[in-house]
């Protein structure tokens, strides 16, 4: 089953839809881009920078070295482990166990020969012979680290900057190609609201010309030609009203009203009769009296013709339809195709056609769904294939 509070899906959304989903993928992948590089560089700076330390505290580290052979030595002379103020120590024997230590952090890293810890820079040596026993001879200097953290800031601001160039960018590429499909849209819709202006006069003659013939008084093979013009130029107007209800949406102006919605459906329903026996198609309509609803006639009329054509268009031969109406809904149900789960997402797409063997636009569900909008009706919408379709029309008091 499909609910639906609303749904508006004209040229502007479905390209602010593009555009976003574009831009979301776009920037995913930029982000990801310029933080790859960005870890490049930072690692090679940080690497840089301390190799750069590691020159001074390998000359720290000789010294050191040379003292501890000398209190190896002399261990009896000396007896006092040597110190720098320039720098804190510890000696290490081959287990990693701790034999003497002046260090402010314990937390020793015997995998790198230089890194940071705590605004600190520690380096690891072994020397050539065990000095005291030691196998490890790690030194530690302090430093602020002001230049990981301004090398941090540069990073952060070559991120932001470059994300939104672009961003910049890719809006503006994808706008430049989606304007030559955008232009031959607009082409289309003004080829058919001109197409639409034309066929109104010579339709709306070939109606009113029929319903003034008395078809009882003709003999039965004329008064069936009479029918099929009458289906087809029914068919036609339905199609022209469709059409002239999207071209000129944004320009019509409700005029709403507080109509006779029971009188309206059966009105509906005598109409597309005549298309409904062309399949042999029974209608059952069951119309509560004097339900009335406030809005434009025109555009209530459209949504229940359309509801009415799709019954008709998707329904089976000699099948049925059910038009039920009360107080807070409408339901019109056939015996047709059905629709799959996985359509039942896209039925009100404009365009969106699931059984190409009949006729039509793809735009009749899209306006009911405009129209649904419009005056905060919920649609529901259950369907099974070869079962049928029922399509609800629900509203509040």
């Amino acid at each position: 089953m499909l609910v639906l509070k609303s749904l508006d899906i004209d040229l502007t959304q479905s390209e602010k839809k593009t555009l976003f989903g574009f831009l979301v993928l776009y920037s995913f992948f930029t982000i990801v881009i310029l933080v790859f590089i960005s870890f490049l560089y930072y690692s090679f700076q940080k690497d840089l920078m301390l190799q750069k330390k590691r020159v001074l505290m390998q000359d720290y580290s000789s010294e050191l070295i040379f003292r501890l052979k000398e209190l190896h030595i002399n261990f009896d002379k000396y007896k006092y482990y040597p110190r720098d103020e320039r720098f804190n120590s510890a000696i290490y024997d081959s287990d990693k166990k701790l034999i003497f230590s002046t260090l402010e952090s314990d937390d020793i890293d015997f995998n790198s020969e230089v890194y940071t810890s705590n605004s600190k820079i520690h380096f690891i040596e072994q020397p050539e012979s065990y000095y005291l026993g030691a196998k490890y001879v790690i030194l530690e200097i302090n430093d602020n680290l002001i230049w990981l953290k301004k090398l941090e800031n540069e990073i952060i601001l070559f991120i932001i900057s470059a994300f939104s160039f672009m961003v910049f960018l890719g809006y503006f590429l994808l706008k430049l190609f989606l304007k030559p499909m955008k232009d031959a849209l607009h082409l289309l819709d003004r080829f058919i609201k001109d197409t639409t202006h034309e066929l109104n006069t010579p339709v709306s003659a070939i109606i009113t010309n029929i319903e003034m013939i008395d078809i009882n008084s003709l003999d039965e093979k004329l008064a069936k030609k009479i029918k099929r013009i009458d289906i087809g130029a029914k068919t036609v107007s339905n199609i022209y009203e469709d059409l002239t209800y999207l071209t000129l949406n944004n320009k019509i102006i409700s005029q709403n009203e507080n109509l006779d919605f029971s009188l309206i459906v059966k009105q509906r329903v005598d109409y597309f009769k005549t298309l409904a026996d062309v399949k042999k198609i029974e209608i059952d309509a069951k119309i509560e009296k004097n339900i009335f609803i406030f809005s434009d006639k025109k555009k209530i009329s459209k949504l229940v013709d359309n509801l009415l054509s799709n019954a008709i268009k998707y329904n089976k031969v000699k099948g049925k339809i059910f038009v039920s109406l009360n107080k807070n809904s409408l339901i019109i149900e056939d015996t047709g195709k059905g629709i799959s789960q996985k359509e039942l997402f896209n039925l009100f797409e404009r365009y969106s056609r699931f059984d190409n063997s009949v006729g039509g636009f793809g735009i009749g569900l899209n306006i009911v769904s405009l129209i649904a909008k419009e005056y905060n009706f919920e649609i529901k919408v259950e369907s099974k294939i070869k079962e049928g379709t029922k399509v609800s029309i629900l509203w509040e008091d």
